[in-house]
């Protein structure tokens, strides 16, 4: 199982009706067939550290992690999402213990930027967004 926790916040000017959107296309991306679990809603860490919501999916392995990230729900709800993040940052982990499967990941990433350039120009634009937000 491949996991990754999104966290993030809003920036100023997106309104509430914009979050509204962006936390429902969350829900959409996060309900398509290669997810085995998802939750999306309020981030409970410390304030401070700025995050105010967060997105956590689990995929089983690399080849449901490849049909997510490039399952048309997917691809279409970051293009409404990313522009409305302040603030993103992530955290992945597997059950797998293999050593190079982090690699694996960042290569997926690499190949969907390079398939993808506005995506990747999207997430850079965001601080602590300069990293992969496949998941």
């Amino acid at each position: 199982m491949i996991v990754n926790i999104l966290r993030f916040s809003f920036k100023d000017e997106t309104t509430e009706e914009q979050r509204a959107e962006v936390l429902a296309a969350m829900r959409r991306t996060a309900t398509v067939d290669a997810a085995s679990f998802s939750t999306v809603g309020q981030d409970l860490g410390d304030p401070a550290e700025g995050y105010t919501h967060a997105y956590c999916v689990g995929v089983k392995d690399l080849a449901a992690l490849e049909r997510y990230m490039y399952d048309p729900v997917h691809l279409e709800g970051d293009f409404g999402i990313l522009p409305h993040l302040a603030r993103l940052s992530a955290v992945r982990l597997s059950d797998d213990m293999n050593i190079e499967l982090g690699g694996e990941i960042m290569q997926m990433h690499l190949k969907k930027v390079a398939t993808y350039p506005q995506w990747g120009r999207l997430l850079d634009a965001i601080p602590d967004g300069g990293i992969p937000a496949d998941a």
